[in-house]
């Protein structure tokens, strides 16, 4: 079976940095790093969750549970002031921000009991008793478990039918994510309407029609965007205008541009710069 997330993470990773393992007590509020996300285990509670505006959303935690928050977005635990809640945390670097496609594709939060998980239960058991232990190599350990989670968790998405629209649930479709690796894998092909079809096993009409409805846009929409932010992360590595072009697709830097501007709403040169420009800043 071909591996929908492959090169996906290998495009676009997904690291880890836990910075708190043990109990959590009384209340705590949490803000993330820049454009990091956060992912929170908790193997006892009970905990009460408030995110949202003003911290309007409350979810009650009452059996161990995972916390995925993909984007920035504020959030308080409330807990036992004496007994707490026992909880590893950890911070979630997807590689370009806002504009990686695998945050970008995922709810604002997820919670789902551990023992939820299919497959998870090896790696959350060695991830606590890492990340509860003092140990030489601990965090290295503890970062890398939480990235497989993550992994566990992507899957899950995938594959259980849980997102009803968007890229994960065009990655769960039998014929349409055969198409979608394609293109993931051969961005520089001039695909067409009829090559993505066939590689999906469809028709040209129901394929377009099955696309849009999973994925909310065209192929040749979504093709261009997954472009795009290729493009978009091979300026922030600096690298030449016309070999971007070239190796995503673009015959030309004007071809590029113009789809790019399209997409975007800015030349590559002007985006390239306001990216310089954050990244000093910060």
């Amino acid at each position: 079976m071909v591996d929908r997330l492959a090169i996906l993470l290998e495009r676009f990773s997904v690291t880890a940095s836990v910075f708190h393992a043990g109990a959590l007590c009384g209340i705590n509020t949490l803000e993330s790093e820049d454009e990091a996300g956060q992912l929170h285990l908790v193997r006892r509670g009970p905990v009460q969750v408030r995110h949202g505006q003003q911290a309007m959303q409350v979810v009650q935690v009452e059996v161990p549970s995972l916390l995925l928050y993909p984007r920035p977005m504020p959030h308080r635990f409330s807990t036992d002031p004496q007994l707490g809640a026992d909880m590893a945390c950890a911070n979630l670097y997807f590689e370009g921000g806002r504009l990686n496609p695998i945050s970008a594709a995922l709810p604002d939060f997820i919670c789902l009991p551990l023992a939820d998980l299919y497959g998870g239960h090896a790696a959350l058991e060695l991830l606590f008793e890492e990340a509860f232990e003092q140990r030489c190599g601990r965090a290295a350990m503890v970062n890398r478990l939480f990235e497989v989670v993550m992994i566990q968790v992507l899957r899950q998405l995938m594959e259980g039918g849980e997102m009803r629209g968007g890229l994960f649930a065009g990655l769960g479709h039998p014929r349409l994510r055969l198409a979608l690796v394609a293109m993931h894998e051969s961005p520089a092909q001039a695909w067409t309407l009829e090559d993505l079809a066939d590689v999906a096993g469809m028709s040209r009409s129901v394929f377009a029609a099955s696309f849009r409805e999973a994925m909310g846009t065209t192929p040749g929409q979504y093709l261009q965007g997954w472009r795009v932010g290729l493009a978009q992360q091979a300026l922030r590595q600096g690298r030449p205008l016309k070999r971007i072009a070239d190796d995503v697709g673009y015959g030309s830097e004007a071809a590029l541009s113009r789809a790019f501007k399209a997409h975007t709403g800015q030349s590559p040169r002007q985006w390239r710069g306001q990216a310089r420009a954050r990244a000093t800043a910060a």
